[in-house]
């Protein structure tokens, strides 16, 4: 089962290392703002889960559940996802994939603080690496041209990101199945992005000309393969695993994301996001040492 959960948790994580090239691209287009494409792929995740649920009979919640399930989807789908398609949009998909793959590092913190995981002095070097490896990717003075306000965002999105995990883990303790988790957390995130979708298109209508074949793709693959599909993985991971040790599938992400930016969207990499990324892949690697 370990395996399988960390299996589950790479491929969550390889996925979403390309989800930032895509939703980049398609941020390029002009077709849709932030909040618009995230209410399109929590929708879009959210139907194509919840039938499936449905089937199995894994849609029955009681009132608290409900409000827990609503609440960590808040913070993990509203808040979290809210900043790091800011943060794309403003910075790129190589500083998306990066600075985001600080959460593992927070993972660590939140586990200590709510799930009473154990903190060694390896996983408080690793909060401190990461740390100052973030800072320097996020102030790096040869990329002021992309906004360092997309970097605090991605920054923000990477600290939530680090909770929504660790809540999911809590919540998987009141007897639901991973599934019936991810259907509702999705849901969750739809009070205060849809307002937000709402008021984006009021201001910047959708330019209908401009949708093609590939955005219609890039935003299916975003709702059914990087939300419904990813969402449920990542999830079990944590389920079947310790949250400090289903962090590390995060590793996944940056280098798959890295990779596909610089090889498909030609993103500038500075000196600075190198030496930065080493720090936050070492504080991600001393995070997980099991020794005091």
């Amino acid at each position: 089962m370990k395996f399988i959960g960390a299996l589950c948790g790479f491929t969550a994580a390889a996925i979403w290392g390309g989800m930032y090239v895509v939703s980049s691209y398609v941020f390029k287009a002009n077709v849709f703002q932030p909040f618009t494409l995230l209410v399109l792929r929590l929708i879009i995740g959210v139907a194509t889960l919840a039938p499936i649920a449905a089937w199995r009979g894994e849609l029955r919640y009681t009132g608290d559940q409900v409000r827990s399930l609503l609440g960590v989807g808040f913070v993990g789908y509203s808040i979290s996802l809210g900043l790091q398609f800011v943060g794309t949009k403003l910075s790129g998909a190589a500083n998306g994939a990066l600075i985001t793959s600080a959460s593992p590092a927070f993972i660590v913190l939140f586990a200590f603080l709510i799930l009473r995981e154990q903190l060694t002095r390896f996983r408080i070097i690793a909060l401190i690496l990461a740390t100052i490896g973030v800072v320097i990717v996020v102030f790096d003075p040869t990329q002021v041209q992309l906004g360092v306000w997309g970097n605090v965002a991605l920054l923000g999105a990477a600290l939530t990101w680090g909770l929504y995990s660790v809540l999911v883990k809590w919540v998987g303790a009141k007897g639901l199945s991973t599934l019936a988790i991810t259907v509702m957390v999705l849901i969750g995130g739809l009070p205060l992005t849809l307002p937000l979708s709402i008021y984006e298109i009021a201001t910047t209508p959708i330019d209908w000309a401009k949708i093609n074949l590939v955005i219609i793709g890039g935003v299916l693959y975003l709702g059914v393969i990087s939300t419904a599909l990813a969402m449920f993985l990542w999830n079990k991971s944590f389920e079947l695993l310790d949250a400090s040790v289903a962090s590390l599938m995060f590793f996944a992400q940056p280098v798959v994301g890295v990779a596909l930016s610089a090889w498909l969207l030609r993103d500038p990499l500075g000196v600075n996001f190198f030496i930065g990324g080493a720090m936050i892949l070492l504080g991600v690697l001393l995070a997980s040492w099991n020794r005091k």
